[in-house]
């Protein structure tokens, strides 16, 4: 008789948490929430052992930044090289989550956010605010230029799910936010040095055109 409890037991222990889970799955207790279609794994069972953690970015925005600007006059005669520090007019800050402290677990989403983009973006804690700019330039023609210092911020959402197990090689998909939504993230790609004039506009949402805006081109 105790040979054949003890098989039962163990049974319906693993039946009872199988339920346990599916039973907050549905009610959201532990995060399965309504994330918005299109941003769940594209299946419902997973593998522990395998599949840990499923990613996906569910939205974003680029938006080129002046981060650093000065407006100068060069005039006749007074062309050729200069050099000029700039005044800080705007910052960009990596974040997820709120958090500024970016750890190697963001690696994924960074990775994820590249592949949408088609650029590089910082991928570890990091802020335009963190050096000065003071460089030369070779201007000569005489007239109104804009130095620049820029890049382009990357804002957006993304969908992260755990897998839950409920056996040896059998879980579950569950959303890793307890509120049942998604987290958000902001990153830049690599700043850029540069000057513009009023001579000929830029493409509209390039970071020249941005500068030039500035010098009120």
């Amino acid at each position: 008789m105790t040979l054949v409890h003890r098989p039962r037991r163990r049974t319906a222990t693993a039946a009872a948490a199988a339920t346990i889970i599916m039973t907050l799955l549905e009610i959201g207790g532990i995060g399965a929430g309504t994330a918005h279609a299109g941003t769940r794994p594209p299946t419902t069972n997973c593998n522990p052992a395998v599949d840990q953690t499923w990613l996906d970015v569910t939205s974003l925005q680029v938006d080129p930044v002046v981060t650093d600007f000065l407006a100068v006059y060069v005039a006749p005669g007074t062309t050729g090289q200069r050099t000029e520090t700039l005044s800080r007019v705007d910052s960009v800050t990596t974040v997820v989550n709120r958090s500024t402290e970016i750890s190697a677990s963001a690696s994924v989403l960074f990775v994820k956010i590249e592949a949408k983009v088609g650029f590089s973006v910082q991928k570890t804690t990091s802020t335009t605010t963190s050096t000065t700019v003071s460089t030369t330039w070779n201007l000569n023609q005489p007239g109104y230029y804009g130095l620049y210092r820029g890049t382009r911020r990357v804002q957006g959402e993304y969908a992260k799910f755990v897998c839950a197990q409920t056996g040896p090689t059998t879980g579950v998909w569950i959303n890793a936010f307890p509120d049942g939504g998604g987290g958000s993230f902001t990153t830049y790609e690599l700043p850029e040095i540069g000057s513009v004039n009023c001579a000929q506009t830029e493409p509209a949402g390039t970071l020249r055109r941005t500068a030039q805006i500035r010098l009120s081109c």
